[in-house]
């Protein structure tokens, strides 16, 4: 016993077990510009975008991205690499943009498809937590869940904020889909994450 416990000593000085972040740092990469929006028009997305302001990524931010989109930047000759969709539903955000559940996951599907064809990487990215799909407006409204579901299952990548997978609904579809999934504790996390993914410096 306890050379066991001297031998994980030596491991942990050595620094050979991997953190969270180191872990994430090996399994992806992700490339730029990068094109970062919305499915349901929650707030989530300025959450990335504070970071990636801060770790100098190259990207566009648009709530309402379509398909053309990525075409017209395609001709430009200066083509997405990667497209990250903010999932979780805001009834209030949807009411000012004036879209619903409906038209939101119908544009994605359309986003994706283009993505695909480009051989863009597309990730699903859920950063608000439980407390964001709990935020039904009447009982029994599911478009937060609506969203997820018109997204983390066609992603190459799935970002998840831990507490928003309490109940494991992204773990799930990580193991059914066999999609990597990379999870953070703390907002102040996600800055690491991001740039590992992004091989910033």
């Amino acid at each position: 016993m306890k050379y066991v416990s001297f031998v994980l000593l030596l491991v942990v000085a050595a620094g050979l077990i991997w953190s969270p972040a180191s872990a994430q740092k090996q399994a992806v990469k992700l490339e730029q510009p990068v094109l970062l929006s919305s499915c349901g028009q929650s707030p989530g997305p300025l959450k990335i975008k504070v970071f990636f302001g801060k770790l100098g990524i190259d990207y566009v931010y648009n709530l309402q991205a379509s398909a053309n989109d990525l075409v017209a930047k395609k001709k430009e000759g200066k083509p997405f690499k990667s497209v990250i969709i903010v999932v979780g539903a805001s009834l209030k955000g949807m009411g000012a943009a004036k879209v619903s559940i409906e038209d939101e996951i119908d544009r994605t599907k359309k986003l994706i498809a283009e993505a695909r064809k480009q051989g863009i990487k597309v990730v699903g990215s859920h950063v608000e937590g439980m407390e964001r799909r709990a935020q039904g407006a009447a009982p029994g409204d599911n478009s937060d869940e609506q969203s997820i579901d018109a997204v983390c299952p066609q992603s190459d990548l799935m970002l998840v904020r831990k507490d928003g997978d309490e109940d494991k609904r992204f773990t799930t579809i990580s193991t059914g889909k066999k999609i990597p999934l990379v999870m953070f504790e703390k907002n102040m996390e996600l800055s690491e994450v991001l740039k590992n993914l992004y091989q910033q410096k």
